[in-house]
């Protein structure tokens, strides 16, 4: 019980006990040297007259110092010649070496002046080579065989004393990788079980996808799972400056491995170190490619019956090694993908426990809300809609703060200090109007789920579509989202005879969807089926560059078709959306109007006005704005971006 209070007690940092040595030290030195008050000096005749009239009680010698103390309590100190000694001193005064023997008492310092100072010269040399041999060791990671332990491993082993608490239950959303890494662990619990059918134990398992999607997740949910050792380590961790350190710590690590089988090694961000041979400029870095072949070695080199499984995670799988692909070291990819609909609401359940929601929210239109998300994406948005919560005094998480938390994450933080003027708020208000109305009246695009005006972000204004989870795309949905883009420019060109820069973010979306659908999807019918540009891409310059300085691998004529295809495809459905705007000028201009006086519209609210009969066989409220004259307003709108 006792030694357990004792280990329970803080330990005196390092550098404490450095300071206090250095102190202690630098205090003897200026002491020995005379550096502190002493005594008051006298000369030797005086000091001889106190030792001749009895009034000294000891005299104490420390090399060439001499120092007596009187019956009343005071000191005095003299320093005699070095090449006479204390006898031969006072002799000359004519004090004899009886007479200094029976008066008082006399203290030889001089041995233990020089073993001190002999202490003080070599001290501070060996207090320096253990802090210099000290901080090697702390910053290489301790121990080894060599001096500094450079070769050693740095993988954290997770035992049960430290073994993460995730287990598969708090992972959602991937449930075909969870499968996948729960047979893993079988392996390695019951053996016995595949190899009575001639099975062999996978080698390494490879966790491939989007950054945000769960793998470090799910390999800590292994590692919970398992009831064996688990080395963690991160693929940079192998690489030194040093040559030859990363395929030394590659051998101790599998050698750890091995000793401790059954087990498994996860190197996370494997891309670090597994990146492929011989690509870049000038070639490849020496120290990294020999770590990875030390890895290629090591991987290749286990026996059946030794189980140890490597699982490994990267999100740039292309620029893999490919001799670190093949069967017989990572026998298994697992693709964890972005979730769909079903696996977004479960990861919502999973992040959500533990907080306080309100019985309003439903977590299935929140994930049919947030197409596109990642698990990390999710997991913010919760915590967002926390703080939102928490900083309006709420008890529970609302609705209303997963609105705000969403608006958030996706368009960043509400400009409240921005001050539109009259001007440019009424053309913000016919842009995102445009949007809408255009989205509203066209077969394949998806509901509007909010229009707002108020600035957020980069953006003065957006329109929010509830997009659902596809897998196929038509060359309809391109089209009708190419329009729904460039719907805001049209409205402004119709109601105020000119446009603004707040188009101009829909117009690098509007364009890169038709150059997909010309160069990716051959959705052209003037240049057919064949695909451009898609093949040369290389992920290395080095490569890139050796393709005659090009990676194009179209002509310059098909290059020209290309953006002839591409303008025209951006000027059709730029003239459907103005169709639609100038078919429905009434309703824009009604729910313009409704934007600059309410400035958020959500998708209820949108549908009624949408639905309602026109007022007075179709006299709008207000008048359509006047087209603006040139150079009006004077300060000009700022960007206007639309989702």
């Amino acid at each position: 019980m006792d030694d357990q209070q004792n280990d329970n007690r803080p330990s005196i940092p390092t550098w404490v006990w450095i300071i206090t040595i250095f102190a202690v030290i630098l205090g003897l030195q200026l002491f020995l040297s005379g550096r502190f008050s002493g005594p008051e000096q006298i000369t030797l005749q005086e000091m001889a007259d106190y030792i001749r009239a009895g009034e000294v009680e000891q005299l104490t010698v420390s090399g060439d110092r001499l120092q007596i103390l009187l019956d009343d309590d005071r000191t005095f100190g003299a320093v005699k010649s070095p090449s006479d000694s204390l006898f031969e001193t006072f002799e000359f005064f004519g004090i004899s070496a009886a007479d200094l023997n029976n008066n008082m008492m006399v203290r030889d310092q001089s041995t233990w002046n020089t073993l001190t100072s002999i202490l003080l010269g070599v001290g501070p040399v060996l207090l320096l080579i253990w802090i210099f041999m000290r901080g090697f060791r702390q910053m290489q990671g301790g121990g080894g065989n060599n001096i500094f332990g450079f070769g050693r491993s740095r993988a954290r082993n997770l035992t049960d004393a430290n073994r993460p608490t995730v287990n598969f239950d708090d992972v959602a959303g991937v449930e075909e990788a969870k499968q996948e890494l729960a047979e893993v662990v079988q392996f390695l619990r019951e053996p016995e079980k595949f190899v009575q059918v001639g099975a062999r134990i996978p080698k390494g398992v490879l966790m491939v996808g989007p950054p945000g999607t769960g793998k470090t997740l799910l390999a800590r949910a292994v590692a919970g799972e398992a009831g064996v050792p688990f080395f963690h380590i991160s693929g940079s961790e192998f690489v030194e400056m040093f040559v030859g350190v990363g395929a030394s710590r590659v051998r101790d690590l599998f050698e750890k491995a091995k000793t401790a089988a059954p087990s498994i090694v996860f190197v996370d961000e494997i891309d670090a170190v597994g990146r492929q041979r011989g690509a870049g400029l000038g070639g490849g870095h020496d120290e990294r490619e020999q770590t990875l072949n030390q890895i290629l070695v090591e991987m290749d080199g286990f026996d059946n019956e030794t189980n140890v499984i490597v699982i490994a995670a990267t999100n740039r799988a292309d620029i893999l090694d490919p001799a670190l692909l093949r069967p017989g070291r990572f026998d298994r990819k697992v693709f964890v993908d972005l979730p769909d609909i079903a696996g977004r609401e479960k990861i919502l359940q999973v992040h959500a426990r533990g907080k306080p929601i309100a019985s309003e929210v439903s977590f299935k239109d929140t994930a049919r809300l947030t197409a596109g998300f990642s698990g990390a994406d999710l997991e913010n948005l919760i915590n967002e809609a926390a703080i939102f919560a928490a900083r309006r005094d709420k008890r529970t998480i609302g609705l209303l703060e997963f609105q705000d938390a969403f608006d958030r994450v996706v368009m960043g933080p509400e400009r409240q200090s921005r001050v539109m003027s009259e001007d440019d708020k009424m053309t913000v208000a016919y842009h995102e109007a445009g949007h809408a109305i255009v989205s509203f009246f066209l077969s394949h695009t998806d509901p509007v789920q909010k229009i707002t005006i108020v600035p957020r972000g980069r953006a003065g204004g957006y329109v929010m579509s509830l997009p659902e989870d596809r897998a196929l795309y038509s060359r309809e949905f391109f089209d009708d989202q190419i329009a729904m883009a460039l719907g805001g420019r049209a409205s402004e060109e119709h109601f105020f005879g000119r446009v603004t820069t707040g188009a101009s973010n829909d117009l690098q979306n509007a364009t890169r969807l038709a150059r997909a659908m010309v160069m990716e999807y051959g959705m052209s019918d003037k240049l057919g089926l064949p695909t451009y540009g898609g093949g040369s891409a290389n992920p290395f310059v080095g490569r890139e560059m050796g393709f005659f300085g090009s990676s194009r691998d179209y002509s310059e004529e098909a290059a020209q078709s290309i953006d002839a295809e591409v303008k025209r495809i951006l000027e059709e459905n730029y003239g459907r959306a103005l169709d639609v705007i100038e078919q429905n000028h009434d309703r824009m201009v009604q729910l313009a109007t409704t934007l600059i006086n309410v400035e958020t519209l959500d998708r209820p609210a949108f549908e009624k006005l949408m639905n309602e009969p026109m007022p007075g066989n179709g006299v709008v409220p207000d008048p359509a704005p006047a087209p603006i004259p040139a150079g009006q307003p004077a300060n000009p709108p700022q960007p206007v971006e639309a989702i």
